[in-house]
């Protein structure tokens, strides 16, 4: 089913890029905007976050996006439910989205605010403590591990560079190689030279209490205690794969590359914000990309506007 109405501007994304974007395109009351959103991501899953302005005691990301919809509803912005399988343009050079059930939506402007997803195993207890004791960014989160006895999960090269550089917050720090993938010799004698502690062997369960990390099981039954973590296994999955189907350049790592100035594309029209571009993996960064690249959506839209005028 095609949609017959042309929108103004499509975000693609439901987390604080979009939602921050979509609440700063309903303010101009201009435009039929519709954020498409499939409702996972990061921020689905983070329990706590304590870095943003008037949250000193953590907010969760469930919670900022509900808030984020509620403020872009009262504004005009439109949503829906849906999981963008396929993106190209038409003749008249409109975008053409294709959802997961064949549904077709049509826009003049389209922001991508899909963002990326970090891997990590299924690991009982591991969910329930994302964001309150066990953490992914050390720009956010390293603060939360001061001089704490910590564990860092992870996989050969990443979990070592994770622990070396969390070296910096707290001496008591473990890492734990749980896939068993090979590390760097570098990063062993960077390891070592740290003191820092080396277990490879797989982990079977987290436990905490109340949500916070207390202990982290092995496979052979030993225990490790610890009062915060860190997850680091590498291969994150960036969604990139509808800005590429549309022709925008892409950074080495697959993250899509953006003007500074207005996170616009290397495509005409096309925008990307968020954890989505390049180096820009923090909520609070997520939140001015979304401003920044809705900004210059609405120069453009004026713009465009004004040309069909004359």
């Amino acid at each position: 089913m095609l949609h017959t109405e042309v929108k103004d501007c499509i975000i693609l994304g439901g987390g604080i890029a979009g939602l921050q974007a979509a609440i700063q395109l309903g303010r101009y009351s201009a435009y039929d905007i519709l954020v498409i959103d499939r409702g996972t991501g990061r921020s689905t899953i983070c329990k706590s976050y304590r870095n943003i302005l008037g949250w000193p005691d953590g907010v969760s990301g469930e919670e900022l996006r509900g808030r984020g919809r509620q403020q872009a509803e009262s504004v005009g912005v439109s949503f829906a439910a849906d999981d963008i399988r396929k993106a190209e343009r038409d003749e008249a050079e409109y975008f053409v989205l294709t959802g997961k059930d064949g549904v077709q939506y049509r826009t003049k402007t389209l922001l991508l605010a899909t963002g990326v997803m970090d891997r990590f195993p299924k690991l009982p207890g591991l969910m329930s403590t994302l964001g309150t004791s066990v953490f992914v960014c050390p720009d956010c989160d390293g603060y939360e591990i001061q001089d704490r006895k910590t564990v860092v999960l992870g996989s050969g090269d990443p979990g070592a560079s994770m622990a070396v550089l969390l070296s910096e917050r707290t001496k008591d720090i473990i890492y734990i190689n749980h896939e068993r993938e090979p590390a760097s010799s570098e990063h062993m004698s960077q390891l070592a030279d740290l003191g820092i502690p080396y277990i490879e062997k797989k982990v079977s369960e987290i436990r905490e209490e109340d949500g916070i990390l207390s202990a982290v099981v092995l496979e052979d039954g030993s225990i490790v205690p610890a009062e915060r973590g860190f997850i680091s296994f590498g291969g994150n999955r960036i969604y990139s794969e509808l800005a590429e189907q549309l022709g925008a350049e892409l950074e080495h790592n697959r993250h899509v590359k953006t003007d500074p100035r207005s996170k616009m594309t290397s495509v005409e029209l096309l925008w990307a914000a968020g954890d989505l571009g390049v180096h820009s993996e923090l909520t609070t960064v997520a939140m001015g990309e979304g401003a920044t690249a809705a900004i210059w959506i609405n120069k453009t839209l004026k713009k465009m506007t004004s040309e069909a005028l004359t």
